[in-house]
């Protein structure tokens, strides 16, 4: 037994000393490989994103994408999560493509006696300043009935989750409603300042301002000495946060600004009875089964609002496209909830993508999104494969042509990036396909969040890299 003792404190002796490095060892898990199965090393393109000053200091993701064969070309940080800003909006455009058909639902009615019913879908054209249809407008002037009646449907809160609260007077965050009138906002139109007569002291006369819809004009008046207080030069038109009274502020320029107005069922009522000149009532819907017949009136073609609503990242149509779709959605159909939207296509159109996909709104607008590169470029792939491809480049932004890419991507031989740009402060990414110089289509997600400054540096090097992806791929 004494013999035995020795050996077993040399046992006890190694157990323990190897013990620490087990538990760290153990306590670290290796990283995960960031790269998409199947992806190539290209060490060329890893030089030119190591060695960009504009790139140090921040988080990048870049995935790149056969836009055909779905082969995986490169990915850096593709199965991390970034904030997308307004790529966001290719998921909202994707899963209209799946659910709209080919017309906009402009509204849903019927007709019982001398009353006409309707209730809005959500459709944002209605007069609207730059997708205005008046197919809504006629068919209401046009009815025979003597009564219209206005019916409310459930819909989102004005504002989606995690909005900025303080945004409320920018023209990009209007509210969300079921029958949008002129795109729920006020627009005024500045003349150049009128000037006083040479050698008299007669005071120089105020900037007119023309303001539409005409309804708001007298809640609409001239800053006065106090409210030029820190006043921001930039800022024409400001909002009282809970009402409709505008500010405008005098400059030595003429302008143009489009603030959101605060809506209201009273206000809606108003408006609707100013704009058809009949008397609108409001009432409950309350349709009887078998006997009144429900119908929707069609709208605009759907590619009219796609193409604004990429092109320009207009994110008040992207809010609304999501309660349009919630009409196709089956019962409870009373509803246009964005949030049933939401997971009907996580669940029925998005399963493949090979991350989960936090989305909480339309237009991109909240912090609470996030996606990883790869699931960006899957969806582009997606995209591609069920749009013909003519169609789907002209919906997006075309480098050098309209859109948040007129100035960019385009050279001697044309266009050569087509796709959606995401921009929130400190954010700046870029989602859509590369045509190589080989003829080859790549779908691209380039993803920047945490930028700690002005973003032009970044979005030069972007330009600069994709440029060498055409040239060598």
């Amino acid at each position: 037994m004494l013999l035995l003792r020795p050996v077993y404190f040399l046992l006890l002796l190694v157990w323990s000393s190897a013990q620490p490095l087990a538990c760290a060892q153990s306590s670290k898990p290796a990283a995960p490989d960031t790269l998409k199965p199947g992806a190539a090393s290209l060490p060329w393109l890893d030089s030119l994103l190591t060695a960009a000053p504009a790139f140090r200091q921040h988080q990048v993701g870049l995935s790149i994408t056969d836009a055909t064969t779905g082969e995986a070309v490169y990915g850096l940080n593709e199965a991390r999560y970034f904030t997308p800003a307004s790529v966001m909006k290719l998921f909202t455009f994707y899963t209209g493509m799946r659910l709209l058909g080919d017309s906009l639902p402009s509204l849903r009615y019927f007709s019982r006696h001398d009353t006409l019913f309707f209730q809005g879908t959500g459709d944002p054209t209605f007069l609207h300043g730059d997708v205005p249809s008046r197919r809504a407008y006629t068919f209401l002037v046009r009815r025979p009935e003597r009564l219209l009646a206005y019916c409310d449907i459930a819909t989102p809160p004005p504002y989606g989750p995690s909005w900025a609260w303080d945004d409320f007077n920018y023209y990009f965050q209007p509210e969300r409603t079921a029958f949008p009138l002129y795109g729920n906002t006020v627009r005024f139109y500045a003349s150049a300042p009128l000037r006083a007569s040479a050698g008299k002291q007669a005071p120089t006369p105020p900037q007119r301002v023309r303001v539409l819809p005409r309804p708001f004009a007298p809640l609409t008046s001239l800053a006065e000495a106090d409210d030029l207080l820190g006043h921001n030069p930039d800022q024409h038109v400001s909002r009282a946060q809970l009402d409709n009274r505008f500010t405008y502020f005098p400059a030595p320029k003429k302008w143009v600004d489009e603030v959101p107005y605060h809506t209201s069922r009273t206000l809606l009522l108003r408006l609707l009875g100013d704009t058809l000149r009949r008397a609108v009532v409001h009432t409950a819907w309350q349709p009887r089964p078998g006997l009144d017949s429900i119908r929707t009136l069609p709208g605009l073609p759907v590619d009219s609002l796609y193409r604004r609503m990429l092109r320009v990242s207009d994110n008040f149509l992207a809010e609304q496209l999501l309660l349009m779709c919630a009409t196709k959605l089956g019962p409870p159909r009373d509803s246009l909830s964005a949030w049933r939207v939401l997971r009907h296509a996580r669940r029925n159109y998005l399963q493949t993508l090979p991350d989960k996909l936090p989305w909480v709104d339309g237009s991109g607008l909240s912090r609470l999104n996030l996606v990883t590169p790869r699931s960006l470029s899957a969806l582009l792939v997606l995209l591609h494969q069920e749009v013909p491809e003519p169609r789907l480049l002209s919906l997006l932004a075309g480098g050098g042509g309209q859109g948040t890419l007129h100035r960019r991507y385009k050279d001697a031989q044309g266009t050569w990036f087509w796709g959606k740009t995401g921009t929130l402060t400190h954010t700046c990414n870029l989602a859509g396909y590369v045509r190589t110089r080989s003829g080859r289509l790549l779908a691209v997600s380039f993803l920047n969040n945490g930028i700690p400054g002005d973003d032009q540096a970044t979005r030069n090097e972007m330009q600069r890299i994709l440029g060498q992806v055409r040239q060598r791929l």
